[in-house]
């Protein structure tokens, strides 16, 4: 690889902390089928990638009841039982984001598709979180990924040059956005393959 990473970026949700709306609607449909079809045509991904974008939780969620009120009550559960959505923290990347740092060796910044609204309870409950010098929030920013924009917001504020940045994240759309402007791409699938591959890089020793 004929380039030095100075700067490791890591997403978030299904790479440092476990997140998944099934945790709630398991318990609130008897039948998968059901579960799957709320998610398919009501509480799509799509709706949700909108909140991780800037809109309001409360607007859309009034949205959605306003066109599904046979849902209402499935559809508030979505943000009003956000919390129990979150499954903890994936303790293997931890380690060695844990490990990074204590190193000192590079610098370590977050960039998660998030809602800025939800984002202050993860704070709250995963204190890893605060070992990034600065973490990048879409919602924040009105901008998700894989808009190439929220990538250079980050390089931007942070001065941090694509070139010697590497990425890790879990959707590969996410990977291949960042790749596309000069960063080097790291596909998630699990903190064993993450280990090695940061080792083949040079990054931990």
């Amino acid at each position: 690889m004929n380039r030095k990473l100075d700067t490791i970026i890591f997403d978030l949700g299904g790479v440092l902390i476990d997140w998944n709306p099934e945790y709630v609607f398991r318990k609130v449909f008897e039948e998968e089928e059901d579960m799957l079809h709320f998610f398919r045509e009501i509480c799509t991904s799509e709706w949700n990638a909108q909140q991780d974008a800037g809109r309001p939780l409360a607007e859309a969620t009034e949205w959605l009841v306003e066109r599904h009120p046979e849902y209402e009550l499935e559809i508030r559960a979505y943000y009003g039982r956000w919390e129990e959505m979150l499954g903890g923290a994936n303790e293997g990347t931890v380690r060695i984001l844990e490990h990074l740092h204590a190193k000192k060796s590079h610098r370590l910044y977050a960039l998660t598709n998030w809602s800025h609204e939800t984002f202050p309870v993860a704070l709250e409950r995963f204190p890893f979180l605060h070992l990034f010098e600065g973490i990048v929030v879409s919602g924040e920013e009105k901008l998700a990924k894989p808009d190439p924009r929220i990538y250079h917001t980050l390089l931007n504020r942070y001065e941090v040059n694509a070139h010697n940045a590497a990425f890790i994240d879990d959707n590969v759309h996410n990977i291949t956005a960042a790749q596309e402007i000069g960063i080097h791409g790291i596909h998630f699938t699990s903190p064993e393959l993450l280990e090695e591959e940061l080792k083949r890089l040079g990054v931990m020793g």
